[in-house]
């Protein structure tokens, strides 16, 4: 009985033994499974994260090369500015200095001419102050010999009555008888004596006029001065770049060449850095090239279309600057009534030089002397600067017209019904034809000051070249003048000499008596610098 009732509680533990080691082991296989996936999860997470960790690493690593890469590109770019800054600055400074040593040698020359004025003025000055001295000492001598012939005329009076007293008493003549008599004596001493005031004065009126013409020279030399442009056949537009030469030329050449066919001016493109040479005689020509190429440049669109635009624009305001060249002129000197045609051509004479000396300004300079003369010595002062405004305007079509300009302005006067005064000033201020008036003479007179007068007119380059020579030759004459160089066109001679001939104290010496000579021997303008050096070197060779 009990052995029935132990079989199923045995079965029954057993199964429960069983059971919970199942169970057991099924809750163990759960446990490790999840066990395992968790482990799976977390590797997973783990190289994840790994390669999140890589990727950012990867990614900052990225970016410090960045970083890196665009600090060196700063630190490149900064040095190239600090470059480029410096260059421009060196050039800003040295188109400065540049612009003060041009500003420099314009007051120098500018000073050269006011001291070369003043000391033509203080001669001038010293001549008149000298010549009135003449004329007071010759007033007072005058004044003497008036009241000497004052004195000898009352001696001569007394004379007369005393020689008629002895006359009656000796001749027993009648009065009048030796009156005449008396007179005829007298006539006879007297002729000596009124042939040297007669010659006394005409040689006081002769000074009088002569220190009255000069006066009126010099005033209107004075009120009249005028800078003098130098003469020239090329014209420099400057560039950006180089590269603008190639755009300028044109494919196959056809920019610049039909740049000259529409100008009519030679485009010269050489090795000369960021320059174009535009040559030519007709300034005008080169004016309206000039402007042209300068908008071409700056508008960068370079073609044949727009190249003829360009030329016509350049054409029209060139024409409208002659113009008003032109009228200016009349406006300066007063003149408010002449052609319109012929103000335009006389606004040409603005770009007509002739020996260095601008036309235009010479004109307006002959038409202020002329004037100033006239109004001295009470002629028509309009009339006379009207001749001399016009006295060269032939001169502005003589490169189109055949003929000389006397010639060529006569017929222009004519044609514009300029009066005969002025059209005969014009046919005879080169002495071609009679001078009709006094105006005619004048023009001439200002004429020849305005065109001789120093610094009007440029020298020829063979005087030139014989100056320098001569200031070379100069120098070298002297014994111990190693070699002579003349430099700053004249204006200075340098001269090298040997050291074991000539001392320090001698080339104070050489210098003045190099200078002497110069004053002795040449004629020049302004003043010329000597300067002499004495060099002496000791070398030696260490082996």
């Amino acid at each position: 009985m009990i052995s029935k009732f132990l079989i199923p509680v045995a079965i029954a533990i057993i199964s429960i033994i069983v059971g919970v080691v199942v169970g057991y082991s099924i809750r163990k296989r759960i446990w490790e499974k999840k066990a395992q996936n968790a482990q799976n999860d977390a590797d997973h997470i783990l190289t994840e994260a790994k390669a999140r960790v890589d990727a950012a690493k990867a990614e900052v690593n990225a970016q410090k090369q960045a970083a890196d890469a665009i600090k060196q590109s700063a630190q490149n770019t900064k040095k190239e500015k600090i470059l480029e800054a410096q260059e421009q600055i060196q050039d800003y400074r040295q188109k400065v200095e540049d612009e003060l040593n041009d500003k420099r040698d314009k007051i120098a020359r500018d000073q050269n001419r006011l001291t070369q004025r003043e000391d033509t003025l203080d001669h001038k000055n010293s001549l008149l102050k000298e010549k009135e001295d003449d004329l007071t000492k010759k007033d007072e001598q005058l004044e003497q010999k008036q009241t000497e012939l004052a004195a000898k005329l009352q001696k001569a009076d007394e004379l007369v009555e005393q020689t008629t007293q002895k006359l009656y008493e000796v001749a027993h003549l009648d009065k009048e008888q030796a009156k005449k008599l008396v007179l005829d004596q007298l006539a006879d001493e007297l002729v000596k004596e009124r042939a040297e005031l007669i010659s006394n004065s005409n040689q006081e009126v002769k000074a009088k006029a002569d220190h009255y013409a000069r006066k009126i020279i010099i005033d209107a030399i004075q009120s009249s001065s005028a800078d003098t442009v130098a003469e020239t056949t090329v014209s420099v537009v400057d560039l950006p770049n180089e590269e603008m030469k190639g755009r300028i030329i044109g494919r196959e050449g056809r920019n610049i060449r039909s740049f000259e066919a529409l100008t009519g001016v030679d485009l010269i493109i050489d090795d000369t850095p960021k320059v174009v040479t535009l040559s030519g005689f007709d300034a005008i020509r080169r004016e309206i090239a000039k402007r042209a190429m300068e908008r071409l440049i700056k508008d960068g669109r370079i073609h044949p279309a727009r190249i003829e635009e360009t030329v016509d624009k350049a054409r029209k305001e060139v024409n409208d600057d002659i113009y008003e060249a032109g009228e200016s002129a009349l406006m300066e000197l007063g003149i408010h009534k002449m052609n319109p045609e012929l103000v335009k051509i006389l606004g040409r004479l603005k770009y007509r030089t002739s020996y260095g000396q601008n036309v235009l300004g010479h004109s307006i300079e002959v038409a202020k002397l002329a004037g100033t003369m006239a109004a001295e010595l009470g002629l028509n002062e309009k009339l006379a600067v009207r001749a001399g405004l016009l006295h060269d305007i032939g001169k502005a079509v003589d490169h189109d017209i055949e003929g000389s300009h006397v010639e060529i302005g006569v017929e222009l006067t004519r044609k514009y019904h300029e009066p005969d005064v002025v059209v005969n000033a014009i046919a005879a201020h080169h002495g071609d034809v009679p001078k009709l008036s006094f105006i005619a003479e004048l023009v001439v007179a200002a004429d020849t000051i305005s065109s001789a007068r120093p610094g009007a007119r440029s020298e020829s380059l063979e005087n030139y070249i014989r100056r320098l020579t001569d200031l070379e030759q100069i120098a070298n004459r002297y014994d111990g003048v190693k070699q002579a160089y003349a430099i700053q066109a004249g204006r200075e001679v340098r001269v090298m000499v040997e050291p074991d001939k000539i001392s320090d104290d001698r080339i104070t010496v050489l210098a003045r008596d190099i200078r002497n000579q110069i004053e002795k021997e040449l004629d020049y303008p302004g003043n010329i610098k000597i300067t002499v050096i004495r060099e002496k070197r000791a070398v030696s060779i260490a082996k």
